[in-house]
């Protein structure tokens, strides 16, 4: 796109390049994204492309101190400082466009952004209380910024279904991602919760799976199931929610992914989750549910 292009084919591709990114790099909720009113789907896709790049900081840089400049830089962004360096960069255009048009929390943004700090070392995660607050900083929060795009009428009583929904989220992709964690050093496993199976973080990223270690990994599983059966019942006291459903469609697979995830025996080299079909299919049946008014997951 030439910079001489008029600002609305501008930020129409800004958006279309974060479609692009999602759809490649986050299929689920890209798909979940779809059963969004047409009109707001670029908004959910961009919020969602921000929250991949900066989860990907560690992906794309050898130390930590350049990821926090480009974490920093991020932060500069979102409270205005760093306007005009967003050019050339589409999703910043995009996400500060619909931070503007909905008038979205910029301390929610910056929390998020805060929050992928702890990515950047190999740091364990000190507690459960730890990673409930990560979660809550990263998955929670990115699906309270979509209700609040999608319905901020609705988004009001969305708190708990959110919270308890980000949490299980998270806790169930840090599962699935467990070996490549463990591959680079990384433990997200709580400290608190392998020290209840009598192991500790070498023994999380050594490559050898024991039967302490399977039953830390249980007890992980049963602590994200816990969440997914909360956020069940605030989506049953919350009522009809077809309006802001689709950010919450990913929670139908959750039950899946810990099951296959139970059935893994070597978590250092296998990934468990549903397979993409059956994530398509579940995510279709969840919006069917949804938009007949029942809880979908």
């Amino acid at each position: 796109m030439s910079p001489d292009a008029p600002p609305d084919a501008l930020i129409a591709a800004a958006y279309a390049y974060c479609a692009e990114q999602v759809r490649a790099q986050d299929r689920d909720r890209f798909l979940a994204a779809l059963f969004a009113p047409e009109e707001l789907r670029r908004h959910l896709l961009a919020l969602y492309a921000f929250s991949l790049d900066v989860a990907r900081v560690r992906e794309v840089v050898r130390e930590p101190l350049p990821g926090e400049v480009r974490l920093a830089w991020w932060r500069e962004v979102i409270e205005g400082q760093g306007r005009g360096a967003v050019e050339g960069h589409p999703i910043a255009a995009a996400l500060l466009d619909t931070a503007d048009r909905f008038a979205l929390p910029r301390a929610s943004l910056v929390a998020l952004v805060d929050a992928r700090i702890f990515d950047l070392y190999d740091d364990p995660m000190p507690s459960v209380a730890d990673l409930e607050g990560y979660a809550g900083e990263t998955a929670s929060a990115l699906l309270q910024l979509s209700a609040l795009v999608l319905s901020p009428a609705a988004a009001a009583a969305t708190g708990d279904l959110s919270g308890h929904g980000g949490v299980a989220l998270a806790m169930t992709g840090l599962l699935r991602a467990f070996p490549i964690h463990a591959a680079r050093g990384q433990c997200y496993l709580p400290l608190d919760l392998l020290a209840r199976h009598g192991i500790g973080r070498d023994d999380a990223v050594s490559g050898t799976v024991t039967p302490q270690l399977q039953a830390a990994l249980a007890d992980w599983r049963a602590q994200a199931a816990r969440h997914l059966a909360a956020a069940r019942d605030a989506a049953v006291k919350l009522g009809p929610a077809d309006a802001v459903a689709a950010p919450y469609l990913p929670l139908a697979l959750v039950a899946g992914d810990l099951k296959a995830l139970a059935r893994v025996k070597d978590p250092f080299r296998q990934v468990g989750g549903l397979s993409p079909f059956r994530r398509q299919f579940a995510l279709w049946r969840a919006a069917r549910r949804a938009a007949s008014g029942r809880v979908w997951f």
